[in-house]
């Protein structure tokens, strides 16, 4: 990230921290039919898109403060997906009411800083795709918190405001650029792309080399809605020059998993 230091462990866990907070706020006061509300998530309302919240912190905690208990807790799980279960939705289903779901997650919350507070900054944390370090692991959880929050806010009619917090989401999806092109089956060219993000505050986020041809220009609301594919880039303020910046637009994706056309209708 250009004009700024590396985050500190702590400075991201504060901001996790927040994102747990904006959210908490959203969903505290929800009554039943609002945790009713499908979201644009296939098959889940807002009570499953908390509960995968919470569930996925859960684990990352246990990654984080037993490796080896989360090791078995992996293969238990990729178990049960084979079998067509989906133990991230289940958790909430299985719980007597959305009042409990909310007191857990607050629990895996805090259980997670917690738990990456007490680590030692240098370990490779396991997680079910790769290894990551406990920053990494701290943008991710946070990437994910902001992006379900965005489908929360969708299904509840709110709208979702930009914040400072935004840059990791930004930065992350910048660094995951070979990945995208990778988990979509695409060749990467390679070429340098300029990322210049209008922060909330009015100044600018920048990666890549300023003399680069290609260039992606949009606001830091926009560059994480399309790299979280919370908004089809048609759909956004981004502007890309370049026919490597166009084709990056096309397969943007901060998160891990499969290639998917979430942000078609978005």
């Amino acid at each position: 990230m250009s004009g700024r230091a590396k985050p500190t462990l702590a400075e991201l866990a504060g901001d996790l921290a927040d994102e747990y907070r904006v959210l908490d706020a959203v969903v505290a006061g929800l009554g039943d039919d609002d945790w009713a509300r499908p979201t644009r998530a296939a098959g889940w309302d807002v009570r499953d898109t908390l509960s995968h919240l919470c569930w996925t912190d859960e684990a990352a905690a246990t990654a984080v403060a037993d490796p080896d208990r989360f090791a078995a807790d992996a293969v238990r799980s990729r178990q049960a997906r084979e079998a067509g279960a989906a133990p991230d939705v289940d958790l909430g289903r299985g719980l007597g009411s959305p009042q409990q779901l909310l007191a857990r997650w607050r629990a895996a919350g805090a259980g997670f800083l917690d738990a990456v507070a007490r680590a030692d900054p240098g370990v490779r944390v396991p997680w079910f795709a790769l290894p990551m370090s406990p920053a990494s692991m701290l943008t991710a959880r946070l990437m994910e918190t902001w992006a379900h929050g965005v489908d929360v806010r969708d299904a509840l009619g709110l709208a979702t405001e930009p914040s400072a917090r935004l840059r990791h989401v930004c930065d992350l999806g910048y660094r995951a650029r070979g990945y995208a092109f990778a988990v979509h089956g695409v060749d990467d060219p390679g070429d340098p792309v300029r990322l210049t993000v209008r922060a909330p505050d009015g100044t600018d986020w920048t990666w890549g080399p300023d003399g680069a041809a290609d260039r992606i220009t949009g606001s830091a609301l926009d560059v994480a809605l399309v790299f979280t594919q919370r908004r089809h880039p048609a759909r956004s303020d981004l502007e890309a020059r370049g026919p490597v910046a166009t084709a990056w637009l096309s397969v943007a994706q901060a998160f891990a998993g499969p290639p998917t056309t979430a942000a078609l209708d978005r």
